[in-house]
């Protein structure tokens, strides 16, 4: 008798654990590194401990193919939509101004036309959060949301205007006296490497105090330091060993709030990195041949997008593409030339017929004045997504993930997909591909690959 009552409780347990496997994922962090790189995860060169044991340990990505422009906040919004710019309409970090230089920066969630993630997760009875995410400010779908945003007479100064557009009111000061202590201007802005270890303690306060279904936390300091220095060197060095620790943070979070096995960590980011030596200015080039009252080319760092000032003047392209073409050769060849039907094919700028995009070790400015080249030592993205520096990473760690798997190729927009199908909503205006076979079977419904 005793021993039928043992077989029927070990029988009772495996049906316990069977059925609770499926329904593991109650939590999504996904935590962007802006310009982070497979390389941070892949070569000894850099310390991130944790970046490479939860790439060990769960699914990593050789390289991510970003989109374009590779710039910060058009990408952090297919990030967030599974969408190309074309459908989410964020283009550029900026608006275009009349005279073809940037003019406000795109911070405002209504800018957004594509259905958002943190929208599908409340529209299936999900609590969210953000911390410091891109084209957040004002997002009705974010529970708990500490945007990204800055004074506009002071950009130094994001602790204000912080305070002013979280939500609920009183959050970002309820975060900065229970996880960071007071805040000097400096430690809450991109001259700080201290910037991402406080977004980190925000983030990481927030998952002990709400436990959020769906996070999301963007940290930048890996970007400034790589636009200084390039690829390689010791502010980004340190830089990249900040935001790992900031995960850190997040991961002992987790572990406190006791929701860490039922959570699922996604790490990626938005673009790449190029290290540049010289500066093009490509509008010189329309003023010499008096096409500078006709149009102007818009820089992303990267590349420079054509924009005409009288609508679909197709002559006006025709002259600036026999203009590039007619170039000397050692100007062309620090360039190549971006058609309409690329830049279709990658949903970018629907106005924007021609694009012009940098080789290594070149950039693009809005210059109209001046030396057509100049020194520019440092780093760059916005180029055209086709080649290995300008990808961005993914890793996949912990519930619902797979372990120890490798995936060589992915895309932006199927970061997203893969968000939502953990945790169990539908966002069907996804473009991207949820890759079942980096999930564990019960959780997609499918069998590895």
């Amino acid at each position: 008798m005793k021993h039928m009552i043992r077989i029927l409780l070990l029988f009772l347990a495996i049906c316990s654990l069977t059925t609770g496997s499926a329904q593991e994922v109650k939590h999504v962090v996904l935590i962007s590194i802006d310009g982070f790189r497979p390389e941070f995860y892949k070569e000894d060169y850099w310390p991130a401990a944790n970046l490479k044991i939860m790439a060990e340990k769960g699914v990593y990505a050789d390289e991510v193919r970003t989109i374009f422009p590779s710039v910060t906040y058009p990408s952090h919004t297919t990030l967030s939509t599974g969408v190309l710019p074309a459908e989410h309409g964020i283009y550029y970090n900026t608006e275009v101004g009349k005279d073809g230089k940037p003019d406000g920066w795109i911070y405002d969630h209504k800018k957004i036309r594509a259905k958002t993630i943190w929208q599908a997760a409340k529209e299936a009875g999900k609590t969210t959060a953000s911390v410091s995410w891109p084209v957040t400010v004002n997002n009705p779908h974010i529970d708990y949301n500490i945007p990204e945003i800055w004074s506009f007479e002071n950009p130094m100064d994001r602790r204000g205007a912080t305070a002013k557009y979280a939500n609920p009111r009183g959050l970002f000061e309820e975060a900065v006296a229970e996880a960071t202590g007071k805040l000097d201007i400096d430690e809450y802005n991109l001259s700080s490497l201290r910037m991402d270890v406080n977004l980190g303690r925000i983030a990481g306060y927030i998952i002990e105090k709400y436990k959020p279904n769906l996070l999301t936390v963007h940290l930048p300091n890996t970007d400034g330091a790589q636009h200084r220095e390039g690829r390689r060197g010791d502010l980004v060095k340190r830089a990249v060993a900040g935001a790992d620790h900031s995960v850190g943070e997040i991961y002992n979070a987790l572990e406190k709030a006791g929701i860490l096995e039922h959570t699922a960590i996604i790490i990626t980011g938005d673009h790449g990195f190029v290290t540049t030596h010289t500066s093009i200015s490509p509008n010189l080039w329309l003023k010499e041949n008096g096409l500078d009252d006709k149009a102007f080319f818009f820089s992303t760092g990267g590349s420079a997008f054509l924009h005409l000032k009288n609508g679909n003047d197709k002559t006006t392209v025709g002259k600036v593409r026999k203009m590039l073409e007619g170039l000397p050769l050692t100007q062309r060849s620090t360039f190549k030339v971006i058609e309409e039907k690329q830049i279709r094919e990658m949903q970018g700028h629907p106005d924007v017929q021609l694009a012009i995009s940098a080789r290594r070790g070149f950039c693009f400015d809005n210059d109209t004045e001046g030396p057509l080249l100049k020194e520019k030592r440092g780093g760059k993205h916005g180029y055209y997504p086709d080649f290995h520096d300008i990808y961005t990473g993914f890793i996949g760690f912990g519930a619902g993930f797979e372990k120890e798997m490798n995936i060589p190729f992915m895309q932006l927009e199927d970061i997203p997909s893969i968000a939502a199908l953990l945790l169990g909503i539908d966002f069907p205006r996804s473009g991207g591909m949820a890759y079942p076979g980096i999930l564990k079977p019960e959780l997609s419904g499918t069998k590895k690959y």
